[in-house]
């Protein structure tokens, strides 16, 4: 089962790394050009940190160089939140996800004063991503296959009798599906080692299961109906999570 019509629960051990919330709009070139001094007043109680950063883009066809893109970050205080823009998107991501509501309600304040500011014609793409690294470590659950926390359809070959877990280098599935006339989502899921960034870190030996949901609608999103958007890709990301953890997965998780 892919999909789970299981009522919404919110878990103690909830297993999310990162979320990302992605808004694509037609490019704004003036954002390219001249600091975002007024979005930065108006968001700077909650992301008094900042910085900016140049990024290369891959040539034309052809082979013509395209100048490169100044992407503007503004930065919670303890760096867990970061409101990310460029002449094409508006982001934010977290570190420290602790629900949906919270989250939006961090959104709320930047996005409108963004749309107020540079008034963007319309969102080409709003996409909504949950990284979550689910730890047996963490939950207690050391040495219990995955076969027994995850369904089915992300654990393919592990469910075999004669494989043994612990002889599988890499297992992973990619999916790419429609959830409704306007809404996709893009899935990686399966077990792996996640190496921690910056040199000199320490790596982390446990191996966990990756389970990467990137939900997008496309087409034209009228900026008033974003935060509806928004919430429609929430409500799809509940049901694919939910079909994709079993019984005793989420007992450990622990349901509030």
């Amino acid at each position: 089962m892919l999909f789970s019509d299981r009522p919404r629960a919110h878990y103690r051990n909830a297993p999310v790394h990162e979320v990302i919330c992605q808004l694509r709009f037609p490019t704004i070139l003036t954002i390219n050009t001249a600091a975002p001094a007024d979005l930065q007043e108006a968001v700077r109680e909650e992301f008094p940190r900042y910085a900016q950063r140049q990024e290369a883009r891959p040539p034309l066809p052809g082979g013509q160089a395209q100048s490169p893109v100044v992407n503007y970050a503004f930065l919670s205080e303890d760096g867990a939140w970061k409101l990310s823009l460029t002449q094409d998107f508006i982001a934010l991501s977290t570190l420290r996800y602790d629900g949906w509501e919270s989250f939006a309600q961090r959104l709320d304040k930047p996005l409108a004063s963004f749309i107020r500011l540079y008034r963007p014609a319309f969102f080409q793409r709003v996409g909504l991503r949950y990284i979550n690294l689910i730890s047996r470590e963490r939950l207690g659950l050391v040495g219990t296959p995955w076969a027994e926390l995850i369904a089915p359809a992300y654990v393919g070959p592990l469910l075999e009798e004669d494989v043994r877990e612990a002889s599988v280098v890499g297992c992973g599935v990619d999916l790419v599906l429609k959830l409704d006339s306007s809404c996709a989502a893009k899935i990686h899921a399966g077990p792996g080692m996640v190496k921690k960034a910056g040199a000199g870190a320490a790596q982390d030996p446990e191996a966990k299961f990756v389970f990467d949901m990137d939900l997008s609608m496309g087409g034209s999103v009228s900026t008033a109906l974003s935060a509806g958007a928004l919430e429609t890709l929430h409500g799809h990301a509940g049901r694919v999570f939910e079909g994709a953890v079993t019984d005793a997965l989420r007992e450990a998780m622990d349901p509030a």
